[in-house]
């Protein structure tokens, strides 16, 4: 009786460790991310080449047009984390993924002060321009360090996590409705003020950045190799978004800048495997 109890108590043993996350294991996890964005942004601020704009159309060298401002949309992702456990509780975990593709809106008018402003206008909000990026895709890769509680034979543990991540923009797609609205009117107005005959040139970027990642979540093994995993990770990100207007022969005149605060609320649902 003594050695079956024995040998019970083995396997009971045997089979919570077989579900342990411990140092030295590495768990790949691939899943879902869900990007929300909690976004506000400032008012564009256009700033403008100097003369001879400024003289005959008597032109600031920087305005602001108030009641502007840009915002963005939620987004779905499929993403590939990594951990490694150098402890039983404590791990490095890398996040990846295909970046999420994001569209941006613009909101108010921007009108150029004194005489300018009678002779062309932009209006951000028109419908018919709008998004005024179709498409822009947000690289976002980040490096954790993760605290998992419990014992590492415990099936379930929650962790936090707390890290950095670079985030940059790429593959920008101009609105050609907005394109064509910019160039039929501020875009037209600065040519001729700068003297520049021709069709102008409309373009954006978006500035790129280091941002704080905070992470907190769960992990349910249900044998020694598979489990699932759910998190949510917040990110204070911003980024200082610019529309250009560049004559017929190059020369910029003009570029509007907001700074837009994404700050994503990103939650991950996903399976693992430890090896």
């Amino acid at each position: 009786m003594i050695k079956k109890i024995g040998a019970a108590l083995v396997a009971a043993w045997v089979s919570l460790a077989a579900h342990a996350q411990q140092a030295g294991d590495n768990v790949v996890t691939l899943g879902w991310f869900h990007v929300a964005p909690q976004q506000s942004s400032t008012a564009l601020t256009t700033n403008v080449a100097p003369t001879p704009i400024n003289t005959p159309l008597r032109l600031p060298n920087s305005f602001t047009s108030a009641g502007t401002g840009l915002s963005t949309n939620n987004a779905d992702t499929a993403g590939l984390v990594t951990s490694h456990f150098f402890t039983d509780n404590i791990a490095l975990t890398t996040v990846a993924g295909v970046p999420p593709t994001f569209k941006v809106y613009g909101h108010g008018t921007i009108k150029p002060p004194g005489p300018a402003g009678a002779l062309g206008i932009q209006n951000l909000g028109d419908p018919s321009a709008n998004p005024i990026i179709n498409s822009v895709r947000q690289w976002s890769p980040a490096v954790l360090l993760q605290y998992y509680f419990g014992k590492a034979t415990a099936k379930f543990r929650p962790y936090v996590g707390i890290g950095v991540s670079y985030n940059f923009f790429t593959n920008i797609q101009l609105n050609p409705a907005f394109i064509q609205s910019t160039q039929s009117n501020l875009g037209a107005v600065l040519a001729a003020g700068a003297g520049k005959p021709g069709t102008t040139t409309v373009s954006a970027k978006a500035s790129s950045s280091w941002a704080p990642v905070f992470n907190v979540g769960a992990s349910y093994f249900f044998t020694k190799h598979w489990g699932m995993t759910a998190n949510v990770t917040y990110i204070p990100l911003k980024t200082t978004s610019s529309v250009i207007i560049k004559a017929a022969d190059g020369t910029e005149l003009s570029e509007s800048q907001a700074e837009l605060k994404a700050d994503p609320i990103i939650t991950f649902v996903a399976v693992s495997y430890k090896f």
